[in-house]
């Protein structure tokens, strides 16, 4: 019996990956590009397009043996219509990308939010659907996040649940409707870190973060290494992002009374080690002590294949 294929695409802020993933769990082959968003709508679908379309050659599959793409994207998503209503780090608002991709393979075409897929893969992948409520939590360009209860990916009544990033936050990462408070990601996203780090170095303030980006932007992996170095400026804001997230997760677990908060994306996978501790510090200060005595806030395991794992899941479903 011939092997049957999905291909998932995680569309990110800074760049692309697509996977030719098989129905029994094997991850075959990946794609990655740039995310330019200067051309406009159309020429990210045909960037995403030719990443499906260099799968299908390089591996020799035919297009009527991919079952579905599964496509993750970083916004408020409908999947039923397929339109991706809002992607503020896209700069994309009310485009229909399902039928976008849709014209280009004769393919079923699946459109998820990009941190429900992360969800979908640590919980069926990774807790092997043994999380019961759940909260998954990925900084990078924005701050995304996914919500499982009773076992099963939360989308709210109109597909938007899990937006954490768009809750308004104070300096301090409590909830705030001060006009001093801005959205949860302004104030603790990878964007955020760098952009405060960028403001006082501009003022004066010294660090070494420019030694480790090769003269290009400065990515997770320049920050971690600026951290293990001990660069005061750059330990600074990363430490004031965790307390954010970490306070706001608090918060969130008085409310929402899960289990198992897990975090993943570059930032996390980059310096989780430094991160966790910090972030588990201010949850600590800020949670309900019964309710968060039992949580646990780990790292995912999965690194960039929970999305991967989380398309493939999203597809079975669809196949049934």
């Amino acid at each position: 019996m011939e092997k049957k294929y999905v291909i998932t695409i995680d569309v990110g802020g800074t760049k692309i990956l697509s996977c030719l993933v098989s129905t029994d769990h094997e991850i075959i082959g990946r794609v990655k590009e740039v995310t330019d968003i200067s051309k406009g709508n159309d020429h990210l679908v045909s960037t995403i397009a030719g990443t499906i379309t260099k799968l299908l050659t390089d591996y020799n599959i035919k297009e009527e043996d991919v079952k579905a793409l599964s496509l993750g994207v970083p916004g408020t998503v409908n999947p039923e219509s397929g339109i991706l209503a809002d992607a503020p780090n896209l700069g994309i608002k009310n485009f229909n990308f399902k039928e976008a991709l849709q014209k280009h393979f004769n393919i079923a075409v699946l459109l998820e939010n990009d941190v429900n897929l992360w969800g979908l893969g640590i919980l069926h992948h990774e807790f092997k659907n043994k999380a019961k409520n759940m909260l998954v939590v990925c900084p990078g360009t924005g701050i995304g996040g996914a919500l499982v209860f009773d076992g099963k990916l939360y989308r709210g009544s109109s597909f938007y649940a899990g937006e954490i990033g768009h809750m308004l936050v104070d300096k301090r990462g409590k909830l705030s409707v001060s006009s001093k408070a801005k959205t949860f990601e302004e104030q603790a996203s990878r964007t955020a870190v760098v952009k405060g780090i960028q403001k006082d170095m501009k003022a004066g303030k010294k660090s070494n973060i420019l030694e480790f980006t090769k003269g290009k932007k400065i990515k997770s992996s320049a920050l971690a290494k600026a951290v293990a170095s001990g660069d005061k400026l750059v330990v600074k804001h990363v430490k004031r992002s965790c307390k954010i997230i970490g306070t706001l997760l608090g918060s969130l677990t008085t409310l929402l009374n899960v289990d198992t908060i897990v975090l993943g994306g570059g930032v996390i996978e980059a310096m989780g080690d430094f991160m966790l501790p910090e972030i588990q510090k201010a949850f600590d200060k800020a949670v309900l002590p019964e309710v968060g005595r039992e949580v646990k806030i780990v790292n995912t395991t999965l690194g960039d294949d929970a999305p991967i794992y989380g398309g493939l899941a999203l597809a079975e479903d669809f196949l049934g």
